[in-house]
């Protein structure tokens, strides 16, 4: 929305995000960043801690899905999103205010790590929608994750064998409804 404020962060992740549906079936991820601000010293000769920042955060839909498919505890990621203000009362009747972050793009750090990137199927016609995720990361080397978001199939119309899908534009050898232009 316009004259709203947009952040990023980098840090890691405290947790697995945690994966919830609404009422009305709507997914979201909940899961909290922690970024530690570091500086050089130069007296000692040290790099040296900050105060750490643990910022919720909350991403709604499809991202949702792919985040808890791909990030999982202790990943670097990057965050960008609103800052959002929620006033409510405890069970004793005080009142609180929570900041808390509405994501609107987050991806792994490749920092110091390595990602896969698996585009997922589009879910509109023509193959060639805004619909990107499934992100493979891991800073250890290890499997970190699916990589696909809901109940998708891996690589279904994307990444196919030689010859590809009708709704890969990329596909060599294959026809596409954009008169072999790539879909922008």
């Amino acid at each position: 929305m316009a004259g709203e404020t947009i952040i990023t962060i980098v840090g890691n992740l405290t947790a697995d995000p945690e994966m919830r549906y609404t009422a009305s079936g709507a997914p979201v991820a909940n899961f909290t960043v922690a970024s530690t601000p570091r500086t050089f010293d130069r007296n000692s000769g040290q790099w040296k801690d900050g105060e750490t920042l643990f910022m919720r955060c909350s991403v709604w839909r499809e991202v949702a899905e792919n985040v808890a498919d791909s990030l999982s505890k202790g990943m670097r990621v990057i965050v960008q999103g609103r800052l959002v203000q929620r006033r409510h009362q405890t069970q004793d009747g005080q009142d609180r205010t929570v900041v808390e972050m509405q994501v609107d793009e987050i991806g792994p750090s490749l920092k110091y790590a390595r990602a896969q990137v698996t585009r997922n199927p589009s879910n509109y016609g023509g193959g060639g929608g805004y619909n990107q995720g499934g992100m493979n990361a891991s800073s250890s080397g290890a499997p970190s994750g699916g990589g696909y978001g809901g109940n998708q199939a891996p690589n279904a119309g994307f990444n196919a064998a030689q010859g590809g899908s009708a709704e890969d534009p990329w596909a060599t050898g294959g026809t596409s409804n954009f008169d072999n232009e790539p879909p922008f």
